[in-house]
């Protein structure tokens, strides 16, 4: 059983616009916002690619110089039950 006073690492909630993408590409990682902001600022010096992954493993592999925003936000709890 998991202590109750155990803080636990949240996910962070990721959107990044892609150049000639109607849509955003959204997500929920478990990379701190720093590490996601230096590999996006080493992949555009680079004019490579910027690789991140979610939280259910899958990997997104996006040209750096396509980027067009990145958007960083943690994942807040939803309440259980009726709220009032």
């Amino acid at each position: 059983m998991k202590p109750l006073d155990m803080e636990y690492p949240k996910a962070m909630d990721i959107r990044i616009g892609i150049k000639h993408a109607g849509r955003e590409l959204s997500f929920d990682t478990n990379t701190s916002a720093a590490d996601i902001t230096a590999q996006l600022q080493t992949a555009l010096a680079a004019h490579g690619v910027l690789t991140l992954t979610d939280t259910k493993g899958q990997t997104y592999v996006i040209p750096a110089d396509n980027v067009t925003y990145l958007e960083i936000g943690t994942t807040q709890s939803r309440p259980v039950g009726f709220v009032s």
